[in-house]
């Protein structure tokens, strides 16, 4: 028998809207449940939830898969939270105006808002984002952004906590979300315990990173591979060739030669490349201003920055920075393909 409301020390509401996501709702329950009893019994004694849709109707998600049964919105005082899960942004998509209404409810009611992945669309479509920054994933920054202009996207941290708002990015870091609102209502004891039996080692801060530009590449020489990574690792600052080559154990001559011939570019070269691409991908889907980001990805100052980001991509960021917001940037800011020498001469 599913407990009252009062037995339990945090009670969710989940409004699941039309194709929703499966993973970033199935990583906040799933959190939920492990939290709410002893072993993996799933009895709601700590937490309890409650899925709703539009009607009471069953809640299809984007891979097809349906959620049943599912409620009719429920009175918000039941719940602690009500946590909107959005789904496949499509212009062509009827607006749910009776999950809206609901939403103006629970904001009257004064329960806090939970938009995760795209649920955060739905709260700015109700009205209840105005003034209030929100998080949402990189991959649907320039979609929010030409939508909802008025409203300030953050695409580098992974949710944001604004007291009766909470937004989140989605995918796994939902699971951050619910165990950081676990901890906050059961314990920390009780937030690790999820986390550990889906074999996550830790719970990530809020405002832990985004992924950062993904490389693409057919590298194979592992000491070529390994200074990648230490690179990767270090977007915001400076390594030297000398400290590259201590990390991976070889000379920095040695180094130097296997970069030339792997990628023919230096490391030192190389690095600057790749920290090029972070300033793109920051210009697309964060607010910072451009000396944050030449700040950020290691750069001395803004002029050193613009000039090198300008010979890379032959704009200025400012320039850049307006053409991602009105599509016309030339460059894809996440992915970076690198070539290898033995691949270009294919």
């Amino acid at each position: 028998m599913t407990p009252d409301r009062q037995d339990v020390p945090l009670s969710i509401g989940f409004v699941l809207l039309r194709r929703f996501t499966m993973m970033p709702f199935a990583a906040f329950v799933d959190c939920l449940r492990l939290a709410a009893d002893e072993g993996d019994r799933s009895r709601q004694l700590r937490c309890h939830w409650v899925f709703m849709a539009s009607g009471g109707h069953d809640a299809m998600s984007s891979c097809g898969a349906a959620i049943t049964p599912c409620s009719p919105f429920r009175d918000p005082s039941e719940f602690d939270y009500i946590v909107v899960i959005g789904g496949v942004q499509d212009e062509h998509d009827a607006v749910d105006e009776a999950a809206l209404a609901y939403l103006t409810r629970v904001n009257e009611a004064g329960v806090p808002l939970v938009g995760v992945c795209t649920g955060v669309f739905a709260l700015i479509q109700a009205g209840l984002m105005n003034g209030r920054r929100c998080c949402v994933s990189w991959y649907h920054h320039g979609d929010l952004t030409q939508r909802f202009p008025d409203i300030e996207p953050v695409g580098d941290r992974l949710f944001i906590d604004d007291g009766d708002r909470l937004t989140c990015a989605g995918g796994v870091a939902s699971a951050d979300l619910a165990a950081y609102l676990v901890e906050r209502h059961l314990g920390k004891a009780w937030a690790m315990k999820s986390l550990h039996i889906m074999l996550i080692d830790e719970a990530r801060q809020g405002c832990h990173p985004q992924p950062q530009p993904v490389i693409f590449d057919k590298v194979t020489d592992r000491l070529v591979r390994r200074a990648i990574d230490i690179i990767e690792q270090h977007l915001g600052q400076t390594i030297s060739v000398d400290e590259l080559a201590r990390r991976v154990g070889t000379s920095r001559r040695n180094i130097e030669r296997k970069f030339r011939e792997e990628l023919g570019v230096g490391p030192q070269k190389f690095a600057r490349d790749l920290r090029l691409r972070y300033g793109l991908w920051l210009l697309h889907y964060t607010a910072k201003s451009v000396t944050e980001i030449g700040e950020r990805c290691g750069f001395s100052d803004t002029a050193h920055f613009s000039r090198h980001f300008r010979a890379a991509f032959g704009a200025t960021p400012t320039a850049m920075r307006k053409a991602a917001s009105e599509g016309t940037a030339p460059v894809d800011p996440f992915f970076l393909h690198i070539e290898s020498r033995a691949e270009a001469r294919k």
